[in-house]
């Protein structure tokens, strides 16, 4: 069953967006740079956006675990070296 896009919100800097894990909603932020390095690994060529929507069920995959580990940090930061 495929799901629908969640809310983004695009600056000049990255993509903010939101997820939820239990009743925990945390907001997030991923970093044009951790777009680029994820593009890069997958080959995709394409504006943050739709690297984004690309790959979304692994980013917000990657979110989710964060806040199930307790992560601090408001938002929670997404950045290069999330995705090692």
């Amino acid at each position: 069953m495929a799901t629908s896009p969640i809310p983004a919100t695009v600056s000049k800097t990255g993509i903010s967006f939101t997820v939820q894990v239990d009743y925990i909603k945390r907001e997030c932020f991923i970093s044009n740079e951790a777009l680029q390095k994820l593009a890069d690994r997958k080959g995709f060529d394409g504006t943050p956006e739709a690297a984004f929507r690309a790959m979304e069920p692994a980013i917000t995959g990657v979110a989710r675990r964060m806040v199930h580990a307790r992560v601090g940090g408001t938002p929670l930061l997404l950045n290069p070296d999330t995705f090692h």
